[in-house]
């Protein structure tokens, strides 16, 4: 049987070869063209799985990491600002979402960065404060409330036939106001020009140092004028004729010093006059030289009543109780309150405003610069109950 032939488009017969050769052509056209087509969907979907993974990624990225990204901008202005005192970079800052203030006079200087916010506030919280074993707050006002229920409302066991009515509570209303806190550490332009010195950490180790004295002093013996009110400057009464508004003491048996034949029991009677609901909580305060004495003190069986901390970073234990060494309590003298036993959480609030603002001042101090640094902070007794003192006297 003969081989079919077919014409090609101008009539002329075609060979066999041509004719496979054309449809071959004719194949790799449409593949290539079904691999074009394949690929740019391949390509379209890649990009929309892309795009779904940015989006995840970005969900699921660690907070730290984001509050790091997002900060950044306003370290670099507010670092820019503290070298040269430029603030075009801090004007019209926007963090958190929130245009960041730019009235200098009106509102003392420009916030400071979260991170050295961030190195200021640990330091103050590592400090030997009350801060460190008080209830510390954040609030946006000038003043933060505390309410306390005073009085122990009645309770009774109830049948279908008797319901025990209870008192009504009285609410004592306590409020804490905030008062300016600053610091004027100040450096020379010449170092500032150093782009190796580092601005942001010297400046809040400076306000830090500065903050942490003056905060530890005021919550401690503060008189409450333009400055926290310290536990120590509310009436002390004797802890059998304790009243609100008033901390109570038991004393040490001698006028500026020990009872000479049980020196201890002074502790001991200081531990139990607190209430038990608090003592699970509760913490020594005294200052160094107050600790060397009390170190001292053994009980009955001849056991000191101290003991040092078993782990690195723990603190000394008083007959199983923490003890906070803080130099601004008064020393042992007469009639002085020299160590105080209580739950400072319950007992004293520490109120701020969580924003720190400084402002560069090149014209007061020349040939350096100073930096204005401010905060708002507040700080009172919030239970008296909570709080109870050892006076150093005979009665």
């Amino acid at each position: 049987m003969g081989t079919i032939q077919r014409p090609d488009q101008t009539g002329a017969v075609m060979s066999p070869v041509r004719e496979v050769a054309d449809a071959v052509a004719e194949f790799m056209i449409k593949f290539n063209g079904f691999r074009d087509d394949l690929e740019a969907r391949l390509e379209q979907q890649e990009t929309k799985m892309t795009k779904i993974d940015r989006r995840y990624h970005s969900a699921a990225r660690p907070v730290l990491a984001s509050a790091a990204e997002t900060s950044a901008p306003h370290l670099k202005a507010f670092g820019a600002y503290l070298r040269t005192g430029c603030d075009d970079g801090l004007r019209g800052l926007e963090l958190e979402g929130k245009a960041m203030s730019t009235a200098v006079a009106g509102d003392g200087g420009y916030l400071v960065d979260p991170q050295t916010a961030d190195s200021i506030h640990a330091v103050l919280k590592s400090t030997a404060s009350i801060r460190q074993i008080a209830n510390v707050v954040h609030v946006e006002g000038t003043s933060f409330d505390v309410l306390i229920d005073t009085t122990d409302v009645s309770a009774g066991w109830n049948d279908e036939s008797n319901v025990a009515e209870t008192a009504t509570p009285t609410i004592d209303r306590i409020s804490i106001p905030l008062f300016e806190l600053s610091a004027m550490p100040k450096a020379s332009q010449r170092l500032l020009d150093d782009s190796a010195f580092d601005i942001e950490g010297w400046l809040a180790e400076r306000i830090a140092d500065k903050f942490a004295r003056s905060e530890a002093a005021a919550f401690i013996s503060g008189d409450g004028v333009d400055k926290p009110t310290g536990f120590l400057t509310h009436p002390q009464v004797a802890n059998a004729s304790w009243a609100w508004n008033s901390l109570g003491y038991v004393v040490s048996g001698a006028s500026g010093g020990w009872d000479p034949t049980d020196p201890g029991d002074a502790i001991i009677d200081l531990v139990y006059a607190l209430e038990a609901r608090y003592r699970a909580n509760a913490s020594f305060v005294m200052n160094s030289r107050t600790a060397g004495a009390v170190r001292k003190l053994k009980d009955n069986d001849g056991r000191f009543l101290w003991a040092d901390g078993l782990a690195a970073g723990e603190p000394a234990r008083l007959m199983g109780y923490a003890v906070l060494i803080s130099e601004d309590m008064p020393d042992i003298a007469a009639d002085a309150a020299a160590i105080a036993f209580g739950d400072f959480h319950a007992g004293y609030t520490v109120a701020e405003r969580p924003d720190l603002r400084v402002l560069r001042d090149p014209f007061s101090a020349k040939p350096h610069v100073l930096f204005y640094a401010t905060k708002r902070v507040g700080g009172d007794v919030s239970d008296f109950a909570a709080i109870k003192l050892l006076k150093f006297a005979a009665s």
